[in-house]
């Protein structure tokens, strides 16, 4: 489960010990197999040696951008977003301040060309604030995040696009979490 902390009445979200270790073991794990083939490439002691130096070079690029992408998601501790529970309600984060009686459609959408998921919250002003999580929160994490601590407080319009989205069925099994039907504490 992803590592929520409550701080008086704001509720910071950060990365679980999890998802951190194994976004830096995907990143820096593929960078190293990367030089570990071109290294073997160039001792030519074996009939794929050419394959190997093709594989690292092509291959090695790609995880460099990806893990460059990465790496500011990976400082210790870092606060992914900030909720403030309530009527007048708000979540925050470096891009910006969304209040969540303004939220029309919340998503959780992979950028296609970073390959992280960012949480993208549509307003009825039709802004969209997205925010980035690095992929330290898994789908079922921020399902279960959005529902506790926004849900609750967003108009009945907003709740509704929400429960089409959300299977609460299927989130009782995974994350032996159930919707209570009072607000926030």
């Amino acid at each position: 489960m992803s590592n929520v902390q409550k701080n008086n009445e704001a509720v910071n979200i950060k990365g679980s010990k999890f998802m951190y270790v194994w976004m830096f073991l995907a990143t820096a794990g593929f960078l190293i197999a990367c030089l570990f083939l071109i290294i073997n490439g160039f001792k030519f002691d074996s009939k794929y040696s050419i394959l190997y130096l093709v594989g690292g070079f092509i291959f090695t690029p790609f995880y460099l951008y990806l893990t460059l992408w990465h790496l500011p998601g990976l400082r210790p501790g870092k606060v992914l977003l900030t909720i403030v529970p309530g009527e007048n309600g708000t979540v925050i984060s470096k891009k910006g301040t969304v209040l969540i009686k303004n939220i029309r459609n919340i998503d959780m959408v992979r950028n296609p060309l970073n390959l992280i998921n960012d949480i993208v919250i549509e307003t009825f002003d039709d802004k969209k604030v997205k925010f980035r999580t690095y992929n330290l929160l898994d789908d079922t994490e921020y399902q279960v995040i959005v529902d506790r601590y926004i849900f609750p407080f967003m108009t009945e319009n907003a709740r509704k696009v929400w429960d089409r989205k959300i299977n609460l069925e299927l989130l009782r099994k995974e994350e032996n979490y159930e919707r209570q039907e009072q607000k926030f504490d």
